[in-house]
């Protein structure tokens, strides 16, 4: 008996299934139907509908099932769909969109029904003897029917019930929300299962038919309503809330999407497409300070403006925010042909304005070429983004980041100096603090030369700002995490206990260039970065909003690995952003003003002038020894006699 029943069991599953699998493929080919296909089984469908309604109507009216007798019945059962397609067609009920049947729609039925039901029954019925109550019973049963027969088709060709769409819980019942419910009702890709909400007046209320529950009970409704995704419908609210938000979603297997900011929305940017995954900028936590417009604009405006280094990440961002503050002139000075085509074809693209904007190909060690474009163009303002900063790359070919960074950095001011440009701001880099790679003590020894030269003149203002990483920049561990969980991993993560500072690459440069407009000459101006992040923990927080599991010892079945890979060569575990503790606040929170110690010109020039022939001569051991020397606090990790022979 078991046997049977256990057959009979799987026949029934095998039958449902077939069923469903037929249902789904004619719903794929009705989809796929041509537009006047569609119409004329619409047509078709109402025709019948609507004879089937009369003869309904009379048998509901005469209490028994009523067929016509007479010819004047036939008749009146054929009229129907002629005057009711005319009528129907006048109200557009064959040009809307089944899939997409909204209120407003419904409403044209109800009035076209109405009209079509008004007609037939005073033209047809009146002096015939046929009770007039069948009038009014054929009006009703039309209207049920014909909206009955639009929201079917609407429900079956959405794939409510065929088709596997995300499920889906709305993180905020305001008005982003509710836009966003309407905008994806008729997705085939979500399910929107309900709403949550930190108000309590809300909780417990039906909104567009989804239900409002507390933040509280947010695991247990993933797990109960079995959500595949949250998308957060908060976009004007701070972001160390949406911080906080993130974070009570972390321990959920659930994709988390976010909805794009204010600006965004007040460019009615409201649809599915404009939903992001979360990003480290979402997570980072801390809010941004207002920028203060006249500092942005104090050395830009009307100027002439230089921008080093303008194809990498830093100097395209200074390139776009400086077009934005209309400046007389635009030079971007860039050594990589390709990177300086890419910026250049962007920014063309995207001017609306009479600017001019100057590509010039050059090396920061080309003197000469600097001195012939900073006179030519009678520059105003220097922004040096120019540098090698990979710190691997950098220490294994040190002779070139010498060379590029502190003798290129050089060149440029004494180039500045030379044409008389008022104001040159450098970019910096946590690393310059208490270095232990060669980039780093390249970087700190750039912010000497610029020190002393302030110093040693007054005709040009020179200004040093630093900060740390910037997010989604070349080299960025982010880019990276991102590829290795699409390619299903693992993440690699140089080392469990390793922070770092992150800043929006946008954010650094408007307080870049306000911090600039701040300096009186040898200024140190260090960014507050916030608090530093653990790369390990980030790594987990983004396998896990998207909708993925740490594969680890405790969970071998996880989806993404994370593999320690060690330190590389100069890599320390912690990046500081002062050398002392001294700094001094300034008219922006985030921006500080360093106290630091400083090497007078007489004392740096023979230094440098005994680096500069060693780089010619590329002993790479002298090099490291005269960095220490012009750089005390720097404590290389990588040992000259373990790399030598990778160095050039």
């Amino acid at each position: 008996m078991d046997d049977i029943y256990e057959s009979d069991k799987k026949a029934r599953s095998f039958t449902l299934k077939l069923i469903k699998l037929s249902l789904y493929l004619l719903l794929n080919k009705l989809v796929n139907l041509s537009r006047f296909n569609k119409q004329l089984i619409m047509l078709i469908v109402d025709a019948i509908a609507l004879i089937l309604i009369i003869l309904a109507s009379f048998s509901i009216r005469l209490g028994f099932w009523y067929f016509p007798n007479t010819d004047f019945i036939f008749w009146l059962l054929v009229s129907a769909p002629f005057i009711g397609g005319i009528i129907f067609q006048y109200f557009g009920l064959y040009r809307s969109v089944t899939r997409y049947v909204s209120f407003h729609a419904l409403w044209a039925i109800v009035q076209a029904v109405s009209l079509y039901a008004l007609v037939w029954g005073v033209v047809f019925l009146g002096g015939h003897g046929i009770p007039r109550s069948v009038i009014l019973i054929n009006w009703i049963l039309s209207i049920l029917i014909i909206v009955s027969l639009r929201m079917s088709a609407r429900w079956l060709l959405t794939k409510e019930r065929f088709g596997k769409r995300k499920r889906a819980l709305i993180y905020g019942a305001g008005d982003a929300g509710v836009q966003l419910v309407s905008a994806l009702s008729n997705s085939s890709e979500y399910k929107l299962v309900a709403f949550i909400d930190d108000a309590k007046e809300l909780q417990g209320n039906h909104i567009l038919g989804l239900k409002v529950y507390s933040s509280n009970a947010i695991g247990n409704l993933i797990n109960r309503l079995r959500g595949d995704e949250v998308l957060i419908a908060m976009p004007s609210v701070s972001r160390s809330r949406k911080f906080s938000i993130i974070n009570s979603l972390e321990p959920y297997p659930v994709m988390v999407r976010m909805l794009p900011g204010v600006a965004e929305l007040a460019e009615g940017k409201l649809i599915i497409d404009y939903l992001h995954e979360v990003n480290i900028k979402d997570l980072l936590g801390r809010d941004t300070a207002l920028p203060n417009q006249k500092l942005l604009g104090k050395n830009i405006i009307n100027k002439v403006v230089v921008v080093t280094g303008a194809g990498g990440s830093i100097g395209s961002e200074i390139c776009r925010q400086v077009l934005s503050l209309k400046p007389k002139i635009l030079v971007m000075y860039e050594m990589s042909e390709s990177s300086l085509y890419t910026i250049e074809k962007e920014l063309a693209s995207h001017s609306t304005t009479l600017i001019d904007i100057y590509p010039v190909l050059g090396s920061v060690n080309n003197k000469n070429r600097l001195n012939n474009v900073f006179k030519h163009f009678d520059v105003d303002t220097v922004y040096h983004a120019a540098a090698y900063k990979h710190v691997p790359m950098v220490e294994f070919n040190n002779t070139e980041g010498v060379d590029n960074n502190i003798f290129g950095t050089l060149n440029c001011a004494q180039a500045a100096i030379d044409s008389e440009v008022e104001t040159f701001v450098l970019i910096s880099t946590d690393k310059a603090v208490h270095p232990t790679n060669t980039m780093g003590a390249t970087k700190r020894c750039a912010e000497l030369v610029l020190q002393a030269l302030s110093e040693k003149q007054r005709g040009t203002k020179f200004t040093m700002v630093r900060f740390g990483n910037v997010l989604d920049s070349s080299g960025s561990v982010i880019p990276l995490f991102k590829k290795q969980i699409k390619e299903g991993g693992p993440i690699t993560v140089t080392d469990k206990s390793i922070t770092r500072y992150f800043m929006m690459i946008s954010e650094a440069v408007e307080l870049v260039i306000q911090a600039g407009a701040m300096g009186q000459g040898g200024d140190v101006f260090v960014l507050d970065m916030g608090k530093p992040v653990s790369i390990e923990v980030m790594a987990k927080k983004m396998i896990k909003l998207s909708g993925l599991e740490v594969k680890d010892e405790s969970n071998p079945d996880g989806d993404i690995e994370i593999k320690y890979t060690g330190l590389r060569p100069g890599e320390k575990l912690f990046e500081e952003l002062l050398i002392g503790g001294n700094t001094i606040d300034t008219a922006n929170s985030l921006i500080m003003r360093a106290k630091e110690d400083m090497v007078p010109w007489n004392e740096l020039k023979p230094i440098l002038k005994s680096l500069k022939e060693e780089v010619k001569c590329g002993d790479n051991e002298k090099i490291r020894k005269l960095l220490i020397q012009l750089v005390p606090s720097f404590r290389p990790q990588s040992r000259i006699t373990d790399i030598l022979h990778k160095k050039v």
